[in-house]
């Protein structure tokens, strides 16, 4: 369960923060080494030539940068034997921050002319910390910043491969690999190589993004950051001296003499920074022998004597307090020199790799989810019968549970009889009461079982069983670049065998759906039961419903437009409560939109005479509708063709039984509980228990009048709403839950099924948290397993 959890997540943060996260590593690159590039755009302005005479004093520079702008100063950046150009920053305006930064050369004291990139780079850095968003940016920035610490620990864990202490298993990548076999070791083993340079920019990124971090970090290493941001540079909120409203006195002779005398020889360049009179002033230097560019030395200075108040060393002070100083250097690599940055650049630049791959991987599990579908769809509903084959199947990706309803449809079309499960579904009884057995399934990773296979191995294959009467055929599907290439299916077949079934011929293992492989499969499937093979898998249809009603279901919200609409279909359809739509969105009427379609639950049953919706008007941070929600609430006039495929989704049908239901959702999840609720009533069942929540009650009650009804005429056992606006204290659903702790034991103890519709982030994960408070984490996960938590998140 939590390894699911954690995928499920990995794959949905993947998808909304993977954009940002990969901007953020391009952006953070190019400003990582902004330095360089401007030096090299504009070598006559930012270099300048050395001379034997030595830069001049601040008392000879202040005077001359002063009148050559006509303005005082309030800090000069001065390199004393770099060759590089010096920088000075003027007064700002009132009511700004920040004055006009110009470079000059230190030896004549000249200022020089404009460089060329720095806008540019400024917008970068805009781009790499707030999206150019401002605040809302440095909010979303911040948050993508935590979940890369999130997708550095998930991914740890979830590609932990069986033989963690081989080194190989960790960092190689075969180039042989093709397709998802591929685009996963190269997401896996990328991450891999990254994982510490994205902790590093993770956790030091968020010092500038939350006060809780940076407070944290200054708690836990013992010491306030001092002279980590100078001026003018990239990046940090450290507090720094008051700048001067006007001019100041000040006897730079003698603040100079202090700074040679304190900082010796070795000096390589000095920031100073100007107070309000009688304020003293501060000096930040760097020495030659620095061990980064961060490595700050500081002098507090008394502003007409010269006489140094305090003198901090960057050598002297504790581990803590250097790696607090050296929070930037940490970030950008430097700190562990000129290698450390460029690593850590690269790393930054393959950000996008994630984002690209992540995506192939998620789009080619769709794909695969519809050829499963596809297949399902092909095969008619056929009740268990004692001489029937079962199929069971084990699928990480979808792929084997494909290919187990193709090869159940291959049987059908021979007259066989045919039941097909899951693993996971399997029990004792099942498996000795099956004659002819079909198993197709997959290997994750290295030799292991599935995750929805995992219980099965644990439990079934721990134990013996007495199958002499079974006849077998095994389809492994695997990667043969893994050491226990289809290792899984092989431990099944082994076990089989000793529990005295015969396999029917030698296992068919699949490399990488090899096609060649999967035809062997097909034709032993033929000469064993005389059902020719099928024909090639065709995508699934979609049809020109329309658009007959739209209605507004919470007028005068805060939150946004939730509408029901009412579809009708071509020709007469049927569909299950709890099944599904896929829905392709249009820019206009004629004009369809090339890209992933939309799911919404269905609210009705066909006996509604049509097909209903539940949908929420989504807008993006721009104010622009989504694609989808915008399509069907307010672009697509009533009467308009609407394109959508119904999907099965037999993972939220309702129970064949009278078992009693718990129905947990929040918002638009309303919509898949609205047609169980309706399918149990249609059947009589009474024993319907619904938890719903959403803002407020005044204005957010959907579908109010029915759930009242359903309340009043006892086809609705229980309701508990939770309008979490509508007290001082927000309520939500999962506060009811626990609220009621006894009764829902009560009723899982009868039998209850639970469930759970409506927004992952938030209310599905409080409502799992709940549920493993109350009913205990080894329940839980039984009731999964037995098929009695059941989840449509998104």
């Amino acid at each position: 369960m939590l390894k699911k959890t954690l995928f499920q997540l990995h794959w949905f943060f993947g998808i909304t923060a993977g954009l940002v996260l990969a901007l953020m590593g391009v952006t953070g690159a190019l400003v990582s080494f902004q330095d360089e590039i401007l030096r090299a755009l504009n070598p006559d302005t930012l270099r300048v030539q050395v001379q034997d005479s030595g830069v001049l004093p601040p008392s000879a520079l202040v005077p001359k940068l002063e009148a050559a702008k006509g303005k005082p100063i309030t800090a000069l950046w001065v390199e004393t034997d770099t060759g590089l150009a010096s920088r000075v920053f003027y007064m700002p305006p009132p009511g700004e921050r920040r004055g006009e930064l110009r470079y000059f050369n230190a030896y004549t004291g000249e200022l020089l002319g404009k460089v060329r990139g720095e806008g540019f780079f400024g917008f970068t850095l805009q781009l790499h910390r707030f999206l150019a968003m401002g605040e809302v940016g440095k909010n979303i920035t911040g948050a993508c910043t935590l979940i890369l610490v999130f997708f550095c620990l998930s991914g740890l864990y979830l590609r932990w491969p069986r033989q963690a202490l081989n080194w190989r298993a960790w960092l190689t990548l075969d180039w042989a690999k093709k397709g998802r076999g591929f685009n996963w070791d190269l997401h896996a083993v990328a991450g891999t190589w990254c994982l510490l340079f994205y902790l590093l920019l993770s956790v030091t990124g968020l010092f500038w993004s939350y006060d809780w971090a940076r407070e944290g970090m200054t708690s836990l290493l013992g010491s306030a950051p001092k002279g980590e941001h100078r001026e003018g540079q990239r990046g940090g909120r450290t507090p720094r001296p008051m700048p001067p409203t006007g001019p100041v006195n000040v006897n730079y002779d003698a603040v100079w003499d202090s700074i040679r005398s304190q900082a010796g020889p070795a000096l390589r360049a000095y920031n100073l920074r100007l107070a309000p009179n009688g304020q003293p002033i501060t000096v930040f230097y760097l020495l030659h022998n620095a061990p980064h560019e961060r490595a700050f030395n500081s002098l507090i200075l008394d502003p007409l004597s010269g006489q140094v108040r305090k003198h901090e060393r960057f050598a002297d002070k504790p581990l803590g307090g250097q790696l607090l100083d050296s929070v930037y250097a940490l970030h950008v690599g430097s700190y562990f020199g000129l290698a450390g940055r460029i690593l850590n650049t690269v790393a930054a630049l393959t950000m996008p790799l994630f984002l690209v791959t992540g995506w192939l991987l998620y789009l080619d599990r769709r794909r695969k989810k519809g050829l499963v579908r596809a297949a399902r769809q092909q095969l008619d509903n056929v009740e268990a019968q004692a001489d029937g084959w079962l199929i069971g199947f084990a699928s990480q990706s979808g792929f084997a549970e494909q290919l187990a309803w193709q090869s159940a449809s291959q049987l059908q079309a021979a007259g066989l009889p045919v039941r097909v499960e899951p693993l996971s579904r399997l029990g004792e009884a099942d498996l000795c009461q099956a004659s002819h057995a079909l198993f197709v399934v997959s290997t994750f990773g290295d030799g292991e079982a599935p995750d929805s296979a995992r219980g099965f191995e644990r439990k079934v294959l721990g134990q013996a069983m007495g199958l002499g009467h079974m006849k077998y055929a095994l389809l492994a599907l695997g990667d043969r670049h893994y050491p226990h290439f289809c290792g899984f299916g092989l431990r099944l077949h082994h076990w089989l065998g000793q529990q005295g079934a015969q396999s029917a011929f030698e296992p068919v293992q699949v490399d990488s759906a090899d096609p060649l492989r999967l035809q062997q499969w097909q034709e032993q499937l033929g000469q064993l039961t005389g059902a020719q093979p099928t024909m090639a898998w065709q995508a699934p249809l979609y049809e020109d419903w329309t658009l007959s009603e739209r209605q507004r279901l919470n007028p005068g919200s805060q939150g946004a437009p939730v509408y029901l609409l009412r579809l009708a279909p071509p020709a007469p359809h049927g569909w299950e409560a709890g099944d599904l739509v896929e829905m392709m969105p249009r820019l206009t009427t004629d004009v369809p939109l090339q890209t992933q379609a939309r799911e919404y639950s269905i609210a009705s049953l066909p006996g509604d005479g049509g097909l209903e919706l539940i949908v929420r008007q989504e807008r993006h941070p721009d104010g622009t509708l989504g694609l989808g929600s915008g399509w069907l609430t307010e672009h697509a006039p009533v009467g308009a063709a609407i394109s959508l495929h119904v999907r099965r989704n037999n993972g939220f049908h309702a129970p064949r039984d009278e078992a009693p239901v718990i129905l947990i959702g929040n918002g638009t999840g309303l919509a898949g509980l609205r047609s169980l609720l309706k399918a149990r009533i249609a059947k009589g069942h009474l024993r319907n228990w619904l938890v719903f929540g959403e803002r407020n009650q005044a204005h957010d009650f959907l579908c109010r009048d029915e759930l009242q009804g359903w309340l009043a005429g006892g086809q609705l056992a229980r309701l508990d709403l939770a309008f979490s606006r509508d007290q001082a204290k927000k309520v939500y659903v999962q506060d009811r839950l626990r609220e009621h702790a006894r009764l829902l034991r009560e009723w899982v103890a009868e039998g209850a099924l639970i469930y759970v519709c409506g927004s992952l982030q938030g209310m599905a994960g409080g409502v799992d948290e709940v549920l493993r408070e109350v009913l205990g984490a080894a329940t839980l996960e039984t009731l999964s397993e037995q098929g009695r938590y059941r989840r449509d998140v998104y």
